[in-house]
């Protein structure tokens, strides 16, 4: 199984980039993200980050979180139909006659368009994040977030963070397997899986306290808490920085010239 938020090792523009210049860029699709509430704009922008995964060869790595986004989409819709009741009613949830003689839930305009605009926003962020990560060296990562002033100690944790993600997996899916070895079967459909995530998690937490404790232990000996800086290389920039970052500037620039017009 592949792991999923960890670096892949290959040639691309985006693994040539300064990590500083994708550290910026990701924080404006962030930004431009949460303020826009243009549809076309953030899908434009969710395609552009996707055409700039396939351009990497990455494609796959953002592939992978489809169905959660697709299943988040869904649910962030559905959220907005039952709570938000603004433009024209296309359509009702419970039709005329069912219960009643007129319809149950009203299918806004309103709600659809604000869900679409929720759901894309995920896309963009998630997209633009998952990119920087697997395509930054944590080393690199490090370097970038220190070259901004950001406390080693914070840096850290945001690093053996994404460092955790991976093994998690990894270590969920061993445990899975050692249950489904011992003829655990907790049954198919939706039932199934909710039904396999409670032998799961216990083991999983229990793992995962343990490897903090020898994680601590280690930075103990290694006399971290007496460390009060990193050494950080300098870091070269190139025309692809300038150009990532001058895309999201023109991206923001128009949106904002769009929002007075």
């Amino acid at each position: 199984m592949k792991e999923i938020m960890q670096y892949i090792n290959r040639d691309s523009f985006l693994h040539s980039m300064n990590p500083l210049s994708k550290i910026a860029a990701v924080a404006g699709i962030i930004v431009l993200s949460v303020f826009t509430t243009n549809s076309a704009v953030l899908a434009l922008m969710v395609l552009g980050i996707f055409l700039a995964s396939l351009k990497a060869g990455l494609q796959q790595e953002l592939l992978k979180q489809f169905k959660l986004l697709v299943f988040l989409s869904l649910s962030l819709i559905m959220l907005t139909i039952l709570t938000l009741k603004s433009g024209e009613t296309l359509a009702y949830l419970i039709p005329p006659g069912t219960f009643t003689t007129a319809g149950i839930v009203p299918i806004t305009t309103g709600a659809l368009d604000f869900g679409v605009v929720l759901s894309l926003r995920f896309f963009a962020m998630l997209f633009a994040f998952q990119l920087l990560v697997v395509t930054t060296k944590p080393s690199d990562l490090m370097k970038a977030l220190l070259a901004i002033h950001i406390p080693v100690d914070y840096v850290l944790m945001f690093v053996i963070a994404l460092r955790f993600i991976p093994s998690l997996q990894i270590e969920g899916q061993r445990i899975h397997e050692a249950q489904l070895a011992r003829g655990y079967k907790p049954g198919k459909g939706l039932r199934g899986k909710i039904m396999s995530v409670k032998p799961l998690l216990v083991p999983l937490v229990a793992n995962s306290l343990g490897r903090t404790q020898v994680l601590g232990l280690t930075m103990d000996m290694r006399g971290y808490r007496s460390r009060h800086s990193v050494e950080s290389n300098k870091l070269v920039w190139n025309k692809v920085d300038f150009a990532a970052i001058g895309c999201v500037a023109l991206m923001g620039a128009g949106i904002m010239l769009g929002s007075f017009m």
